[in-house]
């Protein structure tokens, strides 16, 4: 694998920004030592249309997608955009993949949400056959899963490069290397809040946890590590708000941090918020983050 992945990315919504702006703030997280940036998609941007014009402006920056969803498109035409985006930025580039959620594929794109395991096995396979007429990349980039239960993730070492969990706790990046093994990438998203009240921490992360806490994937996984239905309620429990969101002064964020690189993970990308309203990013906090700025 040629892409060099770093130890810590961030994670963000670019669909508030304009191009330009956008350019800019990979740019910055360029200075600031950052190894990548991930960036989703739902319905906005196409995200490799974007990324290919931040690689353009950018010299050492990763792109992610955290993830692209199968269901947006077929496997000849994700092959065709995996293959033409390794050849634009070269080792600057990681396809992550994820059958996203019910609500989204059936809901919003019209289409039948299938297995998740099996569609995405399926989908794979389908891009590994797929006809490509033009000049193949050296290296094709990485292809991550967005995976969170056993048995995607054993799908991510045997017909991906590794996972990209979202919306877990380090509890879960210790279960998933052990189902991964040595050798798969891991690179879990933790979101990070610079805020040392409790009271005002856990009402800025209920309100961005909301939309996650009513999806059947996210609880279901939560479930595996000790969370119940109760913990759900009322925007979350403050046990389980803690254990996703990661809140306090700057130690007690780069203390969490450092959880999953100790629980295993090879990549942590970070989710910096600032308030209730601002999907993110805070500048301020990934710039006091910043690799740049590490006091190790």
């Amino acid at each position: 694998m040629t892409t060099k992945l770093g130890k810590l990315g961030v994670w963000s919504f670019i669909d508030d920004m304009t191009a330009p702006e956008a350019v800019r703030f990979a740019q910055q997280l360029e200075q600031w030592g950052y190894a990548a940036l991930w960036i989703p998609e739902a319905m906005g941007r196409d995200p490799f249309s974007i990324i290919s014009h931040m690689a353009a402006s950018t010299e050492k920056l990763v792109f992610a997608t955290g993830i692209a969803n199968i269901y947006a498109r077929d496997p000849m035409l994700m092959n065709a955009i995996h293959k033409t985006v390794s050849e634009l930025a070269p080792g600057r580039f990681i396809l992550g993949l994820g059958v996203s959620h019910a609500p989204l594929v059936t809901g919003v794109r019209g289409h039948e949400y299938q297995k998740p395991v099996t569609t995405m096995r399926n989908y794979l396979e389908a891009m590994e056959k797929a006809v490509f007429a033009a000049p193949q990349a050296p290296e094709p980039a990485p292809i991550l899963l967005g995976a969170l239960r056993q048995n995607m993730l054993k799908l991510s070492a045997e017909k991906a490069s590794g996972a990209h969990p979202y919306f877990v706790p380090p509890a879960h990046t210790a279960w998933a290397r052990n189902i991964l093994g040595p050798d798969a990438l891991l690179c879990p998203e933790q979101m990070l809040l610079l805020e040392t009240d409790p009271d005002r921490a856990r009402t800025v992360a209920r309100v961005h946890m909301a939309i996650y806490l009513g999806l059947d994937n996210y609880r279901n996984n939560l479930k595996q590590f000790g969370f119940e239905d109760a913990d759900f309620a009322d925007g979350g429990s403050d046990r389980l708000v803690d254990a996703i969101f990661a809140w306090g002064d700057e130690q007690a964020l780069r203390q969490r941090i450092q959880a999953h690189w100790d629980a295993g993970a090879d990549h942590v990308c970070i989710q910096a918020y600032a308030d209730e309203v601002q999907r993110g990013p805070d500048l301020a906090l990934l710039e006091l983050l910043a690799p740049v700025n590490s006091p190790s």
